[in-house]
C-alpha cells in the first residue's frame, strides 16, 4: 500500500513537470508569449554573464595590485621613531629568528631630484642591499635591462623604473645626477648635495606609480649621500603569511626591544583595498538589477500564459488536479526559464572571464586605441580571477529571483474557478 502511494506521488510529480515543460515548448498561436520567454532567458543569461565577468575583473584587479604593491613595499616594515636605526645587522638577525619571518632587509628611503642631459624629474630614492632585497621583494624579477645585483658599494650605480627612464631619456650606461634637498655649506653659499650615478638597470612592475617614481641605489651609496653613517631608515620584512602581517610585525618589534614604529601592507593601503571591496559590492547590487528586470519578464510571461491556458487549467481542475499541482505546473515553467538562462549565462560568463585579456587586446588592435593607458590606470592590463564563491552566489541569486517570480502567476493560476473559465470556452 505504501509503495503504491509513493509511486502515485512520483507519477503526479512527473505529470506536473511534464505539463510545465510542455508549456515551455509550446508553439501555439501566441508567439508573443514565446518571444517574452526567450527575452527572459537571454536577460537572465546576460545578467549572470556580466556579473561573473565584472566580479572576476575586480578579483583579478585586486590580486594584481596586491602582488605588485607587495613586490615593491614588502609585507611589513620596522622603523625608528626618529633619526636613523643603528646596529641594524643585529636587528635583522633578530627579526629573521621569528618563525613567521622569511627574510629581512635594511633600507634607506627618501625623495630626490634626478636630472639627465635633457630632463629633470622628482622621485623616490631607495638604498638597498641587492642580495637582501631580492629576498623581501620581487624587483629583481621585473628587470627589463641590466640586473639588480649590478648595484655595488662605491660604484654609484642606479636602477630606474621604466617610465622614469623613458622620461629622462636614458638607457643603461647613461648617467644621471641625483640631487637631494639637504644642502652643503660652502664659501659660495648653500649648495644642494648631488652625485652623478650611472644607470645600470631598468625595471618595470606594470604600475605607473612605481615605474615612474622610484629608483634604487646601493645602501652604502644612499647612506653616504644622505650622511647617515652606519644607520638606515628601517628594516623591511617578508612574512610566511602576509595576512598575519599586523600581529607578526608587532611581535618582531617587541622582540627587537620595542620603541619602534611598525607598519604593514594592510595599514599602508587599507583604504585602497577597502574601496575595492566596497566597489565590488556596489557593482554586484547594481548589475543584479539586470537579472531582476529579466525576472520581472518571467512574471509577465507567466501571467499571459495563465490567461491563455484558462481552459486547460479548468479541465485539469475538473479532472481532480489540486490547486497545489496547478501552482507547481506554472512554477516549473518559470523555473525552466531561470535554469536555462542561468546555465547559459554561467557558461558565457566563464568563457568571457577566462578570455578577457584576449578580447581587450583584439578591441585595442581593431580600433587602434589604448583602453588602459599606463599614465591613467594603476595597471596596464585587465586581469580576471574566477572565484568559485562569487560564481555560486551569482547563480544561486539568479535562480532564487527566477523562482520568486513564478509565485504570483502560479498562485493566480491555482485560484482559477473551473466553471467561470469554461463558461467562455
Amino acid at each position: 500500500m505504501r509503495t503504491g502511494l509513493l509511486r502515485g506521488a512520483d507519477t503526479l510529480m512527473d505529470y506536473e513537470t511534464g505539463i510545465g515543460l510542455r508549456y515551455v515548448r509550446s508553439h501555439g498561436d501566441n508567439r508573443f508569449v514565446s518571444f517574452i520567454s526567450m527575452v527572459s532567458m537571454i536577460g537572465i543569461g546576460l545578467g549572470v554573464a556580466v556579473l561573473i565577468t565584472v566580479l572576476s575583473v575586480v578579483n583579478g584587479f585586486e590580486r594584481e595590485l596586491r602582488e605588485r604593491i607587495l613586490d615593491m613595499t614588502a609585507h611589513a616594515s620596522v622603523e625608528p621613531m626618529q633619526g636613523g636605526l643603528g646596529a641594524w645587522g643585529e636587528l635583522v638577525a633578530n627579526a629573521e629568528r621569528h618563525p613567521d619571518v622569511i627574510a629581512a632587509a635594511p633600507y634607506v628611503s627618501s625623495e630626490a631630484m634626478l636630472a639627465s642631459d635633457t630632463e629633470v624629474s622628482g622621485g623616490g630614492l631607495r638604498g638597498i642591499y641587492p642580495e637582501a632585497e631580492s629576498k623581501v621583494s620581487g624587483v629583481a624579477g621585473v628587470m627589463l635591462d641590466g640586473a639588480l645585483d649590478s648595484l655595488q658599494a662605491g660604484a654609484y650605480r642606479i636602477v630606474l623604473g621604466s617610465e622614469l627612464a623613458a622620461f629622462l631619456d636614458v638607457v643603461v650606461g647613461d648617467r644621471v645626477i641625483v640631487a637631494i634637498a639637504e644642502g652643503t655649506v660652502t664659501p659660495a653659499g648653500l649648495m644642494p648635495r648631488m652625485r652623478r650615478f650611472e644607470v645600470s638597470g631598468i625595471f618595470e612592475v606594470g604600475m605607473f606609480e612605481y615605474d615612474r617614481n622610484l629608483a634604487f641605489v646601493h645602501l652604502a651609496d644612499a647612506a653616504r649621500l644622505y650622511r647617515l653613517g652606519d644607520d638606515v631608515n628601517g628594516i623591511r620584512l617578508r612574512l610566511d603569511d602576509l595576512y598575519r602581517a599586523p600581529e607578526v610585525v608587532r611581535e618582531v618589534a617587541r622582540q627587537m626591544g620595542g620603541g619602534l614604529y611598525v607598519s604593514d601592507w594592510t595599514r599602508q593601503h587599507r583604504n585602497f583595498f577597502r574601496s575595492i571591496q566596497i566597489t565590488k559590492r556596489m557593482l554586484f547590487v547594481i548589475l543584479l538589477l539586470i537579472i531582476a528586470v529579466a525576472a520581472f519578464n518571467i512574471v509577465s510571461t507567466l501571467v499571459m500564459v495563465v490567461r491563455e491556458k484558462q481552459g486547460d487549467i479548468a479541465i485539469l481542475r475538473t479532472l481532480g488536479t489540486t490547486p497545489g499541482s496547478i501552482m507547481r505546473i506554472f512554477m516549473t515553467q518559470g523555473a525552466v526559464i531561470g535554469v536555462v538562462g542561468t546555465l547559459g549565462g554561467l557558461l558565457f560568463g566563464i568563457l568571457l572571464a577566462t578570455q578577457l585579456e584576449s578580447v581587450i587586446s583584439g578591441i585595442e588592435r581593431l580600433f587602434g586605441t589604448d583602453l588602459l593607458a599606463t599614465d591613467v590606470y594603476f595597471i596596464s592590463d585587465l586581469p580576471a580571477q574566477l572565484n568559485a564563491s562569487d560564481v555560486m552566489t551569482v547563480c544561486i541569486t539568479a535562480l532564487l529571483l527566477a523562482l520568486l517570480s513564478t509565485l504570483y502567476p502560479a498562485w493566480r493560476a491555482a485560484r482559477t474557478q473551473p466553471a467561470e473559465a469554461l463558461r467562455y470556452e
